[in-house]
């Protein structure tokens, strides 16, 4: 992975584990609340075919993720977006084989 692709993976994780409004899975799917995180620190989300969403960066590149409540069983070609009720924190788990689009 670049040093500008682990930057951005820096900032998506820091606003999930640092978001403007705590997750509160009664009012609002982890998906809905991970999407308004990363717009809150102005990532452009897209829909996304093969996944839950997308983030497009300004060259055009395409950063895929998934988001679970269940930590196992995760496809290691994408972003992961894993909630842990326990500590009621969200993990990002970044792809080990980064695609291009």
């Amino acid at each position: 992975m670049n040093q500008n692709l682990t930057q951005r993976f820096k900032v998506i994780e820091e606003a999930l584990t640092k978001p403007p409004i705590p997750h509160e899975p009664y009012k609002q799917s982890l998906k809905a609340w991970a999407m308004y995180c990363l717009r809150d620190r102005g990532f452009k989300v897209i829909y996304a075919q093969n996944a839950d969403f997308a983030i497009e960066t300004k060259g055009g590149e395409k950063l895929y993720f998934k988001v679970s409540n269940n930590p196992v069983e995760q496809d290691s070609s994408i972003s992961w977006i894993v909630w842990d009720s326990t500590s009621k924190s969200a993990n990002l788990i970044p792809p080990l084989v980064q695609t291009k689009d």
